[in-house]
């Protein structure tokens, strides 16, 4: 296959939806050579935060010498994303090429009478694959979905993370938030260290899950902390304290965003016991990794001649609080116009009520997937809460109006609700720069 037969062939394993559970993927793995056993991992779970201690972890590794590589979804604009070696994603004849024998063993699976994988199996595979191709040293990996029968799951990491637990996802991980937390804590290893955010119910969850595999946990907030010292455009300060290590000067982060300094702190926690079993991961390479490290649209500011824009991928109640505490933190005086995706599986009632103040404007789009609602059903909730809103027919439209609307009042434009939609805008604004 070449890169366009190869959007083809994922856009028909659409058709066998998202089934969680583990064979078909070791089943996939198997018939590749078990690729995912032929360098070491990271292992990173969470609702909110595991793509940007993803793009973290991955940055100090590169600074520290190491041949990573970097596993995260979904992409915004491409597939290729998905997947990078040494800092660089995938290219479009590789990504082709491997998923070609990909494709070949999962028909042979269905031959000798297995489940066809998923979409997301096939990608995972993938990418365990290039990494193995590639020689990489450390694959940083984020879950797709949950855990414990998230297709990652298959690998068997030196170190886990999970960044935190919220009501996302429940009706394919138990329903409820302790349901949520089980699958959270399902990719726990006998004996590898866990690092995690989690608080209340669910951290009680994963530390007798760690108790019971004999695997020592350092909790964020307890073990170690971090805080965001300043909070200047496009970047900040942490400050971090352990048990566990000296006290040390603040790190710069490149990342904006107040919640980046707990993920931050995550990831701080994870170079000190990597240090442990690699003298490469040193405080000089944590500090490159983390001034240096990028990941579009996590609090992203872009200065544009209209004024600041900020995308951000939240997507759930959490994540939307999130925002709203960076948005009152870098622009608390700025009027706020809004352009607002979601997807109809969400919680939009709450997402909206933990974005929104009074006052606010709200135009609202169709995300580009199967999943969304409707930009009239997005509008008529803002709506209910006092926003000024109106909803357009499609994401050109929907940012000529959202930029006309910020124009005229001094505005922050805020672009949200769903990757689906904030990797298309981000195209947009981006577009000739």
């Amino acid at each position: 296959m070449n890169y366009a037969e190869s959007l083809i062939y994922l856009d028909e394993l659409n058709t066998f939806g998202i089934r969680l559970g583990l064979a078909r993927m070791e089943e996939l793995c198997a018939r590749l050579g078990n690729p995912e056993r032929s360098y070491q991992t990271v292992h990173i779970a969470g609702t909110n935060g595991k793509g940007s201690v993803t793009q973290m972890l991955d940055a100090v590794c590169r600074a520290a010498g190491i041949r990573s590589g970097r596993y995260l979804s979904p992409h915004l604009i491409s597939y290729t994303e998905r997947m990078s070696v040494g800092g660089h994603d995938i290219s479009e004849e590789a990504f082709a090429a491997l998923l070609t024998r990909v494709r070949t063993a999962a028909d042979a699976m269905v031959t000798a009478g297995h489940e066809h994988p998923t979409q997301f199996e096939a990608l995972t595979a993938l990418a365990f694959l290039y990494f193995a191709e590639e020689k990489v040293e450390v694959a940083v990996v984020e879950t797709g979905l949950g855990g414990l029968l998230d297709s990652t799951n298959v690998i068997d990491p030196m170190l886990t993370i999970i960044t935190n637990v919220a009501m996302d996802h429940a009706d394919r991980c138990g329903g409820t938030l302790v349901g949520i937390a089980e699958h959270k804590a399902g990719i726990i290893k006998e004996g590898v260290p866990v690092i995690t955010a989690a608080t209340g119910e669910p951290l009680a969850i994963i530390e007798q899950r760690a108790a019971e595999l004999g695997a020592d946990i350092f909790v964020c907030g307890e073990d170690f902390s971090a805080e965001m010292q300043r909070c200047p455009a496009g970047g900040q300060q942490v400050a971090f304290h352990s048990v566990v290590c000296r006290e040390s000067e603040p790190y710069p982060l490149a990342l904006a965003g107040g919640y980046q300094a707990e993920n931050a702190a995550l990831v701080i926690m994870a170079a000190k016991l990597l240090e442990r079993e690699d003298t490469r991961f040193t405080e000089a390479a944590l500090r490159t990794g983390l001034r240096s490290v990028r990941h579009p649209a996590r609090f992203e500011i872009l200065a544009h001649t209209d004024g600041n824009i900020v995308i951000d991928g939240a997507h759930n109640p959490a994540g939307m609080q999130a925002l709203r505490a960076g948005l009152d933190c870098y622009f608390p005086d700025a009027p706020r116009v809004f352009l607002l995706g979601i997807l109809k599986d969400k919680d939009i009632d709450a997402m909206l009520a933990a974005l929104l103040r009074p006052g606010d404007q709200v135009v609202t789009v169709r995300p580009n997937s199967e999943r969304a609602a409707g930009a009239d059903v997005v509008a008529a909730v803002a709506a209910g809460m006092g926003a000024d809103t109106v909803a357009c027919a499609d994401r050109q439209a929907g940012l000529a109006e959202a930029q006309r609307r910020a124009r005229a009042c001094g505005a922050v434009l805020v672009v949200a609700g769903s990757l689906y939609l904030v990797g298309g805008i981000r195209a947009l604004l981006t577009a000739g720069r």
